[in-house]
C-alpha cells in the first residue's frame, strides 16, 4: 500500500466516552512527530455511552483515526484482537483508552523497534491509582504465571506494547477464542525488550476490571499456557491413594492386635478430605474442559456492527487453519 502508514495505535474502549478525545490528541502530539505516517484505530467494545459518538466526531474530523463498533461486548481481547486485525501500519501499538499507560512512551518503544526489536512492551515500574490488593494479586499472579509456564511472560507488564510486521502477522494467525494477549504475544518468539514506565492513575471513568473479570482473566492466562492444574490433579490423586492405603494397612494392624475404636470422627474427616479434593480436581477439569467446548464451536471471536469508513468486514477471518 502506497499510504501505508508507518505506525498504527489500537486503542480498545468500554464506556470511555471522557477519554477518546484526550487520548487522541496525546497520540497525535506525543507520536505523530516522529513517525512517517500515523494511524488510530479505536475499537468500540460495545459501549454503553458516547463513547462511538466521540469517535466517529473524531474520525470525521481527522483522516488518520478510524474507527471500529462491535455488534455487542466481545470483551477487552477481542476488542485488541480486531484492532491488530484492522490495522494497516508497518508496526502497531496497542494501548488501553483510560490513559493508564501514557502515549508519551510510544516514542521510546518506536526507537526500540527501529534497533530491530519485533516485541516492545512496557513494563511498568510502579501502579499509582490502584488497591494495595491489586497491585498484590498483579505481582503474585504474573510471577506464579511466569514459574508455572514454559513461555517467558515478562512480570508487570500488560497488553500495552508494540508489535513489528512479522509479530503482527503470526499474531493474527492465532485461533484461540479464550486469549491472553500477553502470553500470546510472548508465546511468538521474535526479538523482544521492554520499556520501562510508570503507570499513572485512571484519568476518568470506572475500572473495567472488577474482581470477577480479573479471576476469569488470570484463569484464562494459567490455562492457555500451562498444564500444572491437571497434573496437579493427577500427583493428588496419587498422594490421596497412598495416604488411603497406609491408613487402611495401620487400621488392619491395630485390629489384629486388638486395639479398635469407633472411627467416627476419622470416617467422616477422610471422607470430607476426599469429596473435597475430588470437587477441587473436577472443577480443574471443567476449566479446561469448557475452553475446549468453547474452541470447537468456531463461532467467530468477535462481529463487527459498525466503522467509520466502511472498510470493515462484519464478520472477521477465519483464523488459523482449518
Amino acid at each position: 500500500m502506497a499510504d501505508r502508514p508507518e505506525l498504527s495505535v489500537v486503542v480498545p474502549a468500554y464506556n470511555e466516552e471522557a477519554n477518546v478525545r484526550p487520548m487522541a490528541e496525546r497520540l497525535a502530539a506525543a507520536v505523530a512527530p516522529m513517525v512517517d505516517g500515523l494511524e488510530i484505530v479505536f475499537v468500540d467494545d460495545g459501549s454503553r455511552d458516547g463513547t462511538w459518538q466521540a469517535v466517529a466526531e473524531l474520525a470525521a474530523s481527522d483522516p488518520r483515526i478510524r474507527g471500529i463498533r462491535f455488534a455487542r461486548n466481545f470483551g477487552h481481547q477481542a476488542a485488541v484482537t480486531a484492532g491488530v486485525d484492522a490495522a494497516r501500519g508497518r508496526a502497531v501499538v496497542i494501548i488501553d483508552a483510560d490513559l493508564q499507560d501514557p502515549p508519551e512512551v510510544i516514542p521510546e518503544m518506536v526507537e526500540r523497534w527501529r534497533e530491530g526489536y519485533e516485541v516492545v512492551y512496557g513494563q511498568r515500574t510502579q501502579r499509582d491509582g490502584e488497591t494495595a490488593f491489586k497491585r498484590a494479586t498483579a505481582s503474585g499472579f504474573y510471577r506464579l504465571l511466569q514459574r508455572i509456564t514454559n513461555v517467558d511472560i515478562p512480570v508487570d507488564t500488560g497488553d500495552f506494547r508494540l508489535m513489528g510486521e512479522r509479530a503482527v502477522v503470526a499474531f493474527r494467525a492465532l485461533p484461540e477464542r479464550n486469549r491472553f494477549i500477553r502470553g500470546l504475544v510472548s508465546w511468538l518468539g521474535f526479538p523482544q525488550t521492554a520499556v520501562r514506565y510508570r503507570r499513572h492513575a485512571r484519568a476518568a471513568g470506572e475500572t473495567k476490571y472488577p474482581l470477577r473479570k480479573m479471576v476469569r482473566f488470570a484463569l484464562d492466562g494459567i490455562t492457555s499456557f500451562s498444564f500444572l492444574p491437571l497434573r496437579l490433579a493427577t500427583v493428588l490423586g496419587f498422594a490421596v491413594s497412598l495416604l488411603a492405603f497406609v491408613y487402611i494397612v495401620v487400621v488392619v494392624i491395630l485390629k489384629v492386635v486388638g486395639i479398635s475404636w469407633s472411627g467416627y470422627t476419622s470416617l467422616m474427616a477422610s471422607i470430607l478430605f476426599l469429596g473435597g479434593v475430588q470437587l477441587v480436581m473436577i472443577g480443574m477439569l471443567g476449566e479446561y474442559l469448557a475452553r475446549v467446548f468453547d474452541e470447537v464451536k468456531r463461532r467467530p471471536l468477535y462481529l463487527v456492527g459498525d466503522s467509520t469508513d466502511g472498510t470493515v468486514a462484519v464478520t472477521p477471518p477465519r483464523r488459523g487453519a482449518d
